[in-house]
């Protein structure tokens, strides 16, 4: 007997956000239940409808797991996670009732680097703002554009992404000061300053940071009057690491030059509506990680851990396994 999986991506977005190989492999090792809906939204009985026979589900970003769904989830085992946040899934409430959850690892680093340094150059050239322009049929102004090179970033998170992105830095001749209170940098290149130095010098602000209760409004009012009235603020971490009324406010009274957002508070993480909607501000729609090899990359690694689970073993980003006794009835489908 097969396991059965439900995968909860509409139908647009699992194109964009599980893809066709992820799915074929899922299909070779389990039956699977698909979410048809062109809705964004699943609701409570849509989703225990779904997942009725099913013994596992594999989680988009979109899909709430509360304490009081998942207790009208009595025969899920697991739930694996197609990305490294897991704010989706109330954990303590998971593993209470003995559900394993899983997240995946940062497949993405690579694009969303990339984007970082794409956005700081469109923000500080005006790309999108000339293309603008010329499709509206009007004259672009021209002004003196900032380079990279010999500009300062400052980097706000070392995890893998911060190190990526700084090392990307490094390459274009920028010099790179970082701030994260729990590791200290490994490349000499990499200058550990506070968050205030930091602030109050870089021409690039980068936050990078995992959005947590302690990152919170990070970049508030305080650390936006810090900045200098030539400097961007470059967004592609979460939309909870900035203050987007002090963001507001900021850009009004040209307190900074401009920003770049490809995440934000609206729906889906985008950025704001109203943010995107300015002449200084570069936005796009939550895409850092959508490429193939970034998307492929997590959904396969869901396929990987489901196999893992059915071979009576403990998969790669398990954050709760010593309480996951749930896996018992997963081993014996």
């Amino acid at each position: 007997m097969r396991p059965r999986v439900l995968l909860t991506h509409p139908n647009g977005p699992r194109t964009n956000y599980y893809g066709a190989q992820a799915l074929a492999e899922l299909h070779a090792i389990a039956d699977v239940t698909l979410n048809q809906s062109d809705d964004d939204e699943l609701s409570t009985d849509r989703l225990l409808a779904l997942a009725k026979d099913c013994n596992a589900i594999i989680s988009d970003r979109t899909v709430q797991f509360d304490a009081a769904r998942l207790d009208q989830l009595p025969h899920i085992a697991a739930i694996l996670r197609v990305a490294v946040d897991i704010r989706n899934i109330d954990v303590p409430a998971a593993s209470s009732l003995g559900i394993l959850v899983c997240q995946a690892s940062r497949s993405w680093v690579p694009a969303v680097a990339e984007l970082v340094i794409g956005l700081m150059i469109d923000a500080a050239r005006g790309i999108s703002r000339a293309n603008l322009a010329y499709k509206q049929n009007h004259t672009p102004s021209i002004s003196t554009g900032r380079q990279l090179a010999g500009s300062t970033v400052g980097i706000i998170g070392y995890g893998p992404l911060g190190q990526r992105v700084a090392d990307l830095c490094t390459a274009f001749g920028m010099t790179v000061l970082v701030h994260d209170p729990y590791t200290n940098p490994t490349n000499p290149a990499h200058v550990p300053v506070t968050l205030e130095y930091l602030c109050a010098t870089a021409d690039f602000i980068v936050p990078l940071a995992v959005a947590t209760p302690e990152t919170e409004n990070l970049i508030n009012a305080t650390k936006l009057a810090l900045m200098r009235p030539t400097a961007y603020l470059i967004n592609l971490s979460r939309g909870n690491l900035i203050h987007d009324d002090a963001l507001r406010a900021a850009l009004d009274s040209h307190t900074i030059a401009g920003a770049a957002l490809d995440v934000g508070r609206a729906p889906d993480q985008m950025p704001m509506p109203d943010l995107a909607a300015r002449i200084n501000v570069t936005a796009t729609p939550h895409i850092g990680g959508l490429t193939v090899p970034a998307i492929e990359g997590q959904a396969l690694e869901t396929v990987a851990q489901l196999r893992t689970l059915l071979a009576g073993q403990v998969p790669p980003g398990a954050v709760n396994a010593p309480a996951a006794h749930r896996l018992q009835q997963l081993r014996r489908v």
